[in-house]
């Protein structure tokens, strides 16, 4: 059957540069954590608001445009492009590697406008208080850049911003190119730029641009402590690396767990650890271990694995409080690894229960040490590979499932000047079946808000789960806000 015509159309499109004073021309080598994001899609992620209190579109769209400007010229790397440098062998010159950086060129970002007729917010939120709903698949349409891929920033901008119109709302939907930074990085630009527009709504007329109170830290990090040199990969064509496949057809869910629950949850783990003798990792739970746990043992038991099936959880993980010396957070650049637990039989994650599956979650943090970041940089540096994000398109049987983002992240901490998100959903981009993402609950106080991807069989499987049911929880309402 053929799928029906989307209500979204792009009505403009608008370059957004930095304003005055002008930035440093510069480049920007990238580093062994951004080279690994090359062949991953964009992060797309984006913002579902009521209506701004401007008397026209374009009102808004201005003032979006202004601040966005003001924005860049703190984060003018976010206004450049990649830049692909070949390095020759002096005898014949032929080409034994390129390089990678970000041009600080100043091309600039890019704002769609885009309305979709009839679309409401109701459309996009599950009812008030509901504990779950279904992501309409209208909102794949809100985000820019559906299929690009980060090395398509050569030429593509590096941020690209839809402003979609709602007939009672927004959704600010983005696509952010990877290798410039990681999500830590991305959303602290996010909350930069917001700022500075709560700032210029307030600022007196012919007051000088507002700044953001934090600059990032530029200055990329590097394995032996001094500046950051290009890091000549051994290929002669970059582009020939990228795998383009089409997305699969997934049903995406969002989750709510309030604090009580999420408390609930961790006790229940460590309880089990104590039962089973297991002190010290009962005394280490965290909130992350309880929560990715449930989900890593609700999405395996949904997906019905052979019983000689193995399974891993994987996540990304912030490295800058890890290293010796640690990195500053305003650090901007991507500072994450990939980690996982170790394969377990699929069996025995429902066997033994939701602390056991809790204790191996930790133990693959325990062990992201300084040292194993250290030893993961060296062993990229000596065998490089830019397809970290890009995953097989196998419907899941791998049985991994990978839970990505972080409720640290200050989503609703983006208010342009008319107050905070209603929702934060994601696009197309890096999912697949097993895809699982953290934000923080709109109502704040610890509460969690989840986003689950999986294939259609699956996800109707994984709605079956008692164990899941047991631990969400109805959302504060949102429609009256």
């Amino acid at each position: 059957m053929a799928a029906s015509p989307s209500p979204v159309r792009v009505v403009s499109r608008r370059t957004v540069t930095p304003s005055p004073p002008a930035w440093p021309r510069e480049l920007i080598p990238l580093t062994p954590w951004d080279l690994s994001m090359l062949d991953g899609d964009y992060i797309s992620k984006g913002l579902l608001f009521a209506s701004p209190p401007f008397p026209t579109a374009a009102g808004h769209l201005d003032h979006l445009h202004a601040s966005l400007a003001d924005a860049l010229a703190v984060y003018y790397p976010v206004a450049g492009r990649l830049s692909t440098a070949h390095h020759h062998n002096n005898g014949d010159g032929s080409v034994v590697g390129c390089s990678v950086s970000v041009d600080c060129n100043g091309q600039g970002a890019e704002i769609l406008h885009a309305i979709a007729d009839g679309v409401s917010v109701a459309d996009i939120l599950p009812p008030p208080g509901a504990a779950a709903g279904d992501v309409p698949r209208v909102v794949r349409d809100f985000f820019p850049l559906d299929s690009a891929a980060n090395y398509d920033g050569h030429e593509l901008p590096l941020l690209a911003v839809q402003v979609t119109e709602l007939v009672d709302g927004v959704f600010l939907g983005f696509a952010y190119n990877h290798a410039l930074s990681d999500g830590t990085a991305c959303w602290g630009f996010m909350n930069a730029w917001a700022e500075i527009a709560r700032l210029r709504l307030v600022a007196p007329q012919g007051a000088p641009p507002p700044r953001h109170t934090k600059s990032p830290v530029l200055d990329r990090w590097s394995l032996d402590g001094g500046a950051a040199a290009p890091v000549v990969l051994p290929y002669a064509d970059l582009a020939a690396l990228v795998h383009r496949t089409p997305p699969p057809e997934l049903r995406e869910r969002m989750l709510h767990f309030s604090a009580e629950s999420l408390a609930t949850l961790k006790d229940r783990a460590r309880r089990e650890l104590l039962d089973a003798g297991d002190e010290g990792a009962a005394t280490a739970v965290t909130t992350f271990q309880a929560l990715s746990s449930l989900l890593w043992r609700c999405v395996t038991r949904a997906r019905r694995l052979p019983s000689a099936a193995t399974t891993a959880c994987g996540f990304p993980i912030n490295n800058r409080h890890r290293l010796r010396p640690p990195l500053p957070a305003e650090y901007f650049g991507n500072c994450v690894n990939a980690i996982s637990t170790e394969a377990v039989g699929a069996a025995a994650l429902q066997a033994n229960g939701h602390g056991w599956a809790a204790a191996a979650v930790g133990r693959a943090v325990a062990a992201h040490t300084d040292a194993a970041i250290r030893a993961h940089v060296a062993a990229w540096v000596a065998e490089p590979a830019v397809s970290v994000l890009r995953p097989a398109a196998d419907g899941g049987k791998n049985g991994g499932v990978v839970v990505a983002s972080s409720p640290r992240f200050d989503v609703y901490g983006c208010d342009f000047g008319w107050g905070k998100p209603l929702a934060v959903r994601t696009g197309r981009a890096n999912k697949f079946d097993g895809n699982v993402w953290l934000f923080p609950g709109r109502e704040g106080g610890g509460s969690v808000e989840v986003e689950v991807a999986l294939a259609p069989e699956h996800m109707a499987a994984f709605e079956e789960v008692d164990e899941l049911w047991a631990a969400v929880s109805p959302a504060a309402g949102t429609m009256d806000r």
